[in-house]
């Protein structure tokens, strides 16, 4: 099957399919890195771009994130049992995880996987729920879903058993034990916010275990009240990638290439 190139020397960028969805998602890969979040060429985000969420943008396959431009982006159909036949293929453990979850899980429309250093270290404690001790763990109180069955690499098999963890559309992070974690949403702005943040709980989290003294861990009831209530809290997901975008346009412009 051929392929057709996505776009040519001066065509108009701006007509590539689902153009702002591109650049949302290659903002997030850019700033992964800038995040110190990302891991040489592996991990991937993906963007459902139909009302199904079975038509989704992915990174291509071993592509570094500070690399990652609009145009590069690869579109694929979660139902296309073809796609690793293509000759622009993505990675097979991202059509294992990333097509089981579009597939599966309808309400996942932005879905990013990232082995980021506290919420691996996170995964791999013999308990990896993330205990709400501050504000920012809050945010994930009955929020998040630990993983206890890792398998190996996420081809398909293991993908579509991952993926049936995310049914409950109030869970919005799966840590994945022995692996990393997987954090979804409904914008790539609401979903890079919620990855940014609980990177920063889980390393928290990580340090206050450090010192060995007792946690000052909130009370279920203040914990809900908590993340609640910050779900209810303007737009501040949206302002963030906007601003994030804003620096990107100035020192990395090509992102939007």
């Amino acid at each position: 099957m051929s392929v057709e190139p996505l776009h040519t020397e001066g065509d108009n960028l701006s007509n590539l399919p689902f153009y702002q969805e591109r650049v949302d998602l290659a903002a997030a890969f850019r700033w992964t890195v800038r995040f110190n979040m990302h891991e040489a060429v592996a991990n991937h985000f993906s963007l459902a771009v139909n009302d199904d969420g079975s038509r989704f943008l992915i990174n291509p396959n071993q592509r570094h994130f500070s690399l990652i431009k609009a145009s590069d982006l690869l579109l694929l159909d979660a139902n296309d049992p073809s796609t690793l036949d293509r000759p622009d293929a993505p990675d097979e453990t991202a059509w294992g995880l990333h097509g089981a979850v579009h597939r599966n899980c309808p309400h996942a429309r932005c879905v990013l996987h990232v082995h980021s250093v506290h919420a691996t270290v996170l995964a791999s404690l013999a308990d990896s729920t993330l205990k709400p001790i501050d504000q920012n763990s809050a945010i994930f109180f009955n929020r998040h879903v630990v993983d206890n069955e890792y398998g190996g690499l996420a081809f398909e098999e293991e993908g579509e058993r991952c993926s049936q963890l995310l049914s409950d559309p109030k869970v919005k992070v799966m840590v994945m034990g022995n692996h990393g974690v997987m954090i979804i949403g409904d914008t790539v702005a609401d979903t890079f916010d919620r990855l940014y943040y609980f990177e920063r709980a889980a390393e928290t989290y990580i340090k206050a275990l450090w010192t060995g003294q007792p946690l000052r861990v909130l009370s279920d009831e203040v914990a809900e009240k908590t993340a609640s209530e910050i779900e209810r809290y303007g737009n501040s997901d949206g302002r963030h990638l906007s601003d994030l975008k804003e620096i990107l346009d100035r020192e990395e412009p090509d992102y939007k290439h």
